[in-house]
């Protein structure tokens, strides 16, 4: 797996984040620097800590399923991507309270970044070493962290009609990069 593969499923995994930051600053009258700086953190850091997790998970069961595992890789993204869009074309608006605080954090950080999990195990199966794990959760919580504070600006001034935008495109990258792994996996793409 590539740098530009690694960045694009951090984009990907980041649209979750994206998504419920514009909510959060469409909900929020006056945004200060604390704002930025705790969704940041929250969304950032939960996207970087559950790949490290599914890292793990996956590489605990590896040799139980070295020989499927660019199908393993493959359901997962495209189960998360489709997820994604459909989230994207559903017509029940997410609500998202003006609430910065720990508890209601917590809860939206673990809710956008679940699919992070999936995407860590399939990470056991690609990543030659921790130098490459370190690199793709620093990139996926920098990324998601970035991405995040954008997020509640654009809601902020905006208001929600990227939301739908972010999630579709989310959706579709991580879809193709699974298609890609499962290409490469079975020998059709070198």
């Amino acid at each position: 797996m590539g740098i530009i593969e690694l960045i694009l499923i951090a984009i990907g995994l980041s649209m979750d984040a994206f998504a419920v930051s514009v909510c959060k600053g469409l909900a929020v009258s006056e945004l200060k620097p604390k704002h930025y700086l705790i969704t940041g953190l929250w969304f950032g850091g939960f996207q970087a800590l559950m790949p490290t997790i599914g890292y793990f998970l996956g590489s605990t069961f590896e040799k139980y399923i070295t020989q499927i595992d660019h199908w393993v890789a493959f359901i997962l993204l495209a189960v998360i991507g489709i997820n994604m869009i459909k989230e994207a074309f559903s017509d029940n608006p997410e609500t998202v309270d003006s609430s910065f605080s720990t508890k209601t954090m917590f809860v939206m950080a673990v809710a956008t970044s679940i699919d992070a999990l999936a995407v860590g195990i399939t990470f056991a199966f690609m990543l030659e070493s921790y130098i490459y794990l370190l690199f793709a959760v620093g990139a996926i919580g920098l990324i998601t962290f970035l991405l995040s504070m954008l997020g509640i600006k654009i809601g902020n001034i905006f208001g929600s009609r990227y939301k739908a935008k972010a999630e579709l495109a989310g959706g579709i990258i991580l879809i193709l990069i699974g298609l890609k792994i499962l290409l490469e996996g079975v020998g059709i793409v070198a």
